[in-house]
C-alpha cells in the first residue's frame, strides 16, 4: 500500500510539474501574441525603415518602350550592384558602398537607355522615399518612408519597380519576386522575430486574398 501510495504521490507532482509548465508556455505564447497584435502597421513600418535599404527605377512613362527600358536599367544594374554589395556585413556598409558607385550607377543606367534609342538622361541617389504596401513573395513590407537607391528614368512620371536592397532580396531568383533560401535567412538575422513574424503573417494574409480574388 505504502508502494502504491508514492506512486500516485509522484504521479501528481508530475502531474503539476506538465502543468506548471504548461501553463507558462501558454501565458508567453498568449504575451508574445499581444505584442504582435500591438504592433501596428505604423509601428513596424518605422522599425522596418531603420534596418533595411530598399531599390527603387522610376520609368519615364507608363508608355510600353519606357516600362521596358525600366527593366533592363534594373537587371544591368542589379548586375553591376550585386558583387560589390555581397561582403556587406550591415545596412550602414551597404549604403557606403551604394554611394561610392553612384556615378557608375547613372553610367550605366545612361549607357542601357543610349543603347535602347532612348534621349532622357538617368540619375541616382540614396535618399528617403514612399513606398506603397509591398509583397515579396510570402513577406509584405508596409507603406511609409524607408531609405532607398533611388534611379530616376527621364521624366520619372511612370509607374516604378522596387525590391530590398538589404538585405538582399532583389538579385538572382529574387529579382523576379521569388525569394531564395539565403534571402530568407538574412531577412531572419536583420530583423527581430516579432518583426519577422509580422511581415510573415502579412504577406500570407496577402496571399489568401489573392487566392480568394482568383475564384470570384
Amino acid at each position: 500500500m505504502a508502494g502504491k501510495s508514492k506512486r500516485n504521490k509522484y504521479k501528481k507532482m508530475a502531474g503539476a510539474v506538465v502543468f506548471f509548465c504548461s501553463l507558462i508556455l501558454g501565458i508567453g505564447n498568449y504575451y508574445g501574441a499581444i505584442r504582435r497584435e500591438n504592433m501596428d502597421e505604423s509601428g513596424l513600418q518605422q522599425e522596418l525603415a531603420d534596418k533595411i535599404l530598399r531599390f527603387h527605377v522610376v520609368a519615364n512613362s507608363d508608355s510600353e518602350e519606357d516600362q521596358a527600358v525600366k527593366l533592363m536599367v534594373r537587371d544591368a544594374v542589379g548586375s553591376y550592384m550585386e558583387p560589390l554589395l555581397e561582403g556587406a556585413k550591415d545596412r550602414e556598409e551597404t549604403v557606403e558602398i551604394v554611394e561610392e558607385h553612384l556615378d557608375e550607377v547613372v553610367q550605366i543606367a545612361g549607357e542601357v537607355l543610349q543603347e535602347n534609342g532612348f534621349s532622357y538622361r538617368a540619375d541616382a541617389s540614396v535618399e528617403m522615399t514612399y513606398f506603397p504596401t509591398k509583397t515579396y513573395g510570402q513577406y509584405t513590407f508596409p507603406e511609409g518612408e524607408y531609405l532607398a537607391l533611388k534611379v530616376n528614368l527621364g521624366e520619372s512620371r511612370g509607374h516604378n519597380w522596387w525590391c530590398v536592397l538589404y538585405p538582399n532580396m532583389c538579385f538572382r531568383g529574387s529579382v523576379y519576386e521569388v525569394v531564395e533560401e539565403d534571402a530568407k535567412e538574412s531577412l531572419r538575422e536583420v530583423l527581430s522575430e516579432e518583426e519577422y513574424e509580422a511581415i510573415l503573417r502579412e504577406g500570407n494574409y496577402e496571399v489568401r486574398l489573392k487566392f480568394l480574388e482568383y475564384f470570384r
